[in-house]
């Protein structure tokens, strides 16, 4: 195993922080905000975007894709705050499939914020894509914008994947953003 650069902690610890903070953001939102009796962000989407990775793993491959493309999809289950969601890390070296199930939060008619957890699947582990290039366990919280008097949907998420690297483990974290049209 080889160790770490010294840089990389730094890094994942703003990851988890980056992560943390949005998690409370969230939370503060929606009990701060009061409850629609609407669901908010209503409806199923499809959606493409990019993603930028913001931590850097195993040394032994070289460099790690900071970009990739985005194919999003939301499956919104009616009548309950609940979505299956899933995105397509393409355009790399090393592409992933990151399928999650969400608690949808409405902030308001047009806005819901959530939380996913899931599994990110790398379909190569010489090189690594944006978050990382192993299997590994995520988090995904997120946040997605209905604009009035269309259908279409602004949505933004981070990935956060642990023990996402062969070697030396370690989390890895990307963010996501894109525009999605409802069906």
């Amino acid at each position: 195993m080889t160790s770490s650069p010294s840089w990389r902690q730094p890094m994942v610890q703003a990851a988890l922080r980056i992560s943390a903070i949005t998690g409370i953001a969230i939370a503060g939102l929606v009990a701060a905000s009061p409850r629609a009796s609407a669901q908010a962000a209503y409806g199923s989407y499809v959606g493409v975007g990019a993603s930028v990775g913001l931590t850097s793993g195993d040394s032994d491959l070289g460099e790690d894709q900071d970009f990739a493309g985005v194919i999003a999809a939301r499956y919104h289950f009616l009548r309950l705050p609940v979505s299956v969601r899933a995105q397509a890390l393409v355009f790399t070296d090393t592409d992933a499939l990151v399928p999650t199930v969400s608690y949808d939060f409405p902030i308001n008619w047009q806005t819901d914020a959530y939380i996913g957890a899931g599994v990110a699947f790398q379909d190569d582990s010489d090189s690594a894509s944006p978050i990382g290039n192993e299997t590994a366990f995520v988090i995904q919280p997120g946040i997605d914008y209905s604009i009035p008097n269309s259908r279409f949907v602004v949505f933004g998420n981070a990935i956060i994947a642990f023990d996402a690297y062969q070697q030396g483990g370690g989390a890895a974290a990307a963010l996501q953003g894109g525009v999605g049209l409802r069906y």
